[in-house]
């Protein structure tokens, strides 16, 4: 396969929402970097967390497999911390190997009905 991806990626928008609708794990809110490593070599990946109005968080550590994806959860990220709620954020993700990314939300905060 032609070589395919970047090492370097940013992401300018971001938002978990506080609150969610549904049954959990599936409508809980979220954030989702997705992460396509078409090489034949691990990819070691870490992503830093950006803010308004504080230091980074991060940077947060995963490997995906050659020739894999894998799909990452802002909200399941806790270590150094986990990523607050309720408010704006960017990230900048950075893999030893090209990559591809994609960020996805589910935002499902209850809304009221009309009467």
């Amino acid at each position: 396969m032609k070589a395919l991806g970047k090492t370097r990626w940013a992401i300018a928008e971001g938002y978990i929402p506080s609150t969610s609708t549904g049954p959990e794990p599936v409508m809980t809110s979220h954030e989702t970097v997705c992460v396509l490593n078409p090489s034949d070599e691990d990819a070691r990946v870490r992503i830093t967390v950006f803010f308004s109005d504080r230091d980074p968080a991060g940077p947060y550590g995963l490997t995906v497999p050659s020739r894999r994806t894998r799909h990452i959860r802002f909200n399941d990220l806790s270590d150094p911390e986990p990523i607050p709620r309720g408010i704006d954020f960017a990230s900048v993700i950075e893999s030893d190997v090209p990559v591809v990314v994609q960020h996805t939300r589910l935002d499902s905060p209850r809304r009221r009905t009309p009467c």
